[in-house]
């Protein structure tokens, strides 16, 4: 069976997910097109995937018969309604991050997919597909015995005037909150927010660096140093400490090199190069369970979490140094 897949929102990540789908995956192929700039639609048809309609609107494209799945790569604060109709017209629902803009909107999602009584929706957590996160988790639940500690960075060589202080949270660190969630099966339980000094590259409207302390319900300790000014390269770190020993998240491939009386390897810059080969690792998982009429991967509880926790840290950036409760409701049945 070939996985008839409309496109929703054809800005920078949705073009490259249809490339994905058409061009490197199997299993599917890019039959609708839809976006509020239309002349970004066709550029995608004329590139990517001549074949496809472009729709007028999302709802459209939903309801059309000729698409069996839905790819949701639009504005955030569109995600609610497009994955909404998705799950009222009982077709699977790929979501890019973030599920929702609030927690109280990917709730009613949650709701939704329940009362469905089946899941729909795999929200675009990419990192658990990342080999590297793979393996640790690996060596976590093998060798390095009960986690204590984690300690995480997220790294961005830079950021522009517009990104502002909670944006590190929403933005950036929303990838920690999911993966760290997922490496560690814990759910968290508090969230407090210290700020060094500013760096010199930062600008007024963004405090930079920050470092996020969460706590789980086991009693690990996670921090999370956020720096999106860091100049040097985009680096993703992460260690964690257990009962037995530590595992490290490995560094990204690179040809090391003795040159110039200095013995060297390259650092990465762009994000989309560091986790390029997850991206189709996700897409892949998501055609295979929408070819079953499912879901699979981060699930719609995943998006949820993921908004309430970072909802608790951007409040504790509002009262630094103080811990701001996070608190979450049962988990429905239909996502354990």
């Amino acid at each position: 069976m070939t996985v008839r897949i409309g496109v929703i929102g054809t800005g920078a990540i949705g073009r490259d997910h249809a490339r994905r789908i058409n061009q490197v995956l199997g299993g599917a192929k890019i039959v609708a097109l839809s976006d509020v700039n239309k002349a970004s639609a066709e550029a995608v048809k004329k590139d990517i995937a001549p074949e496809a309609t472009i729709f007028e609107t999302g709802e459209a494209l939903i309801a059309s018969p000729d698409v069996d799945a839905v790819l949701v790569t639009s504005w955030g604060a569109t995600h609610e309604q497009y994955v909404l109709a998705a799950i009222a017209a009982g077709k699977p629902c790929f979501c890019e991050k973030p599920l929702a803009t609030t927690a109280e909107r990917a709730r009613r999602i949650v709701e939704a997919e329940v009362a469905h009584g089946k899941r729909l929706v795999q929200v675009g957590f990419m990192r658990r597909y990342d080999a590297g996160y793979v393996s640790l988790k690996k060596a976590v639940e093998a060798s390095v015995g009960a986690p204590i500690m984690v300690h995480a960075a997220h790294r961005n060589p830079s950021v522009p005037e517009q990104y502002v202080t909670p944006m590190a949270i929403h933005d950036t660190m929303i990838h920690e909150i999911d993966v760290l969630r997922w490496l560690l099966d814990d759910d968290y339980v508090s969230a407090r927010v210290i700020f060094p000094r500013s760096a010199a590259r930062s600008h007024a409207k963004l405090r930079d660096p920050q470092i996020v302390i969460l706590e789980t319900a086991k009693g690990t300790v996670i921090d999370v140093e956020i720096f999106v000014n860091c100049h040097y390269g985009y680096d993703i770190r992460c260690e964690v400490v257990g009962e037995d020993g530590a595992a490290s998240l490995p560094e990204p491939m690179a040809v090391q090199m003795r040159l110039d009386a200095r013995l060297q390897s390259r650092i990465l810059t762009d994000w989309k190069d560091r986790f390029i080969e997850s991206y189709d690792v996700e897409l892949q998982d998501f055609i295979h369970a929408a070819a079953r009429g499912t879901a699979a991967g981060p699930n719609s509880w995943d998006g949820y979490v993921a908004a309430i926790t970072s909802d608790a840290c951007v409040a504790a950036q509002e009262k630094e140094g103080e811990i701001v409760p996070i608190n979450l409701p049962a988990r429905p049945a239909l996502y354990n």
